[in-house]
């Protein structure tokens, strides 16, 4: 049993893309869903397959630029765990790469980027970084 499917699918997607292999499959919660469905509209990812067979997986097809097989995601990093959140306002949520990288916020209207979250005004959970 995982606890934290965060981390495990973090952790999947980074293995899958040092591996540079073509898909990843993470386990299938509202949460996942909703951070694949985030990456893939920043343009992180191609494409999220939702499946509905008794595993419920979730297949994340990975983007990768030119021949060479370069990945989009060049870093994934967990700010807050289950042992040590993080929360911050929206005044306060850091920026990374000056604007370039996004990150993940748990707000109360659900998960966002923080460029959504700070144009709503609305602070919360700062779950993950990525560029």
């Amino acid at each position: 049993m995982i606890n934290d499917t965060i981390s495990d699918m973090l952790t999947r997607i980074r293995n899958a893309n040092l591996a540079k292999h073509e898909t990843v499959s993470i386990i299938n919660t509202k949460t996942n869903q909703r951070i694949s469905e985030i990456l893939k509209k920043q343009g992180y990812i191609e494409s999220v397959k939702i499946s509905l067979n008794p595993l419920d997986l979730i297949e994340i097809k990975l983007k990768y630029n030119g021949n060479l097989k370069k990945p989009c995601i060049t870093n994934l990093k967990r700010l807050s765990s289950p042992g040590l959140r993080v929360y911050s306002n929206y005044k306060n949520i850091p920026r990374i790469l000056n604007g370039m990288g996004t990150i993940i916020v748990s707000t109360s209207k659900g998960l966002m980027t923080d460029q959504e979250a700070r144009n709503n005004k609305i602070g919360g959970e700062i779950l993950f970084s990525i560029w």
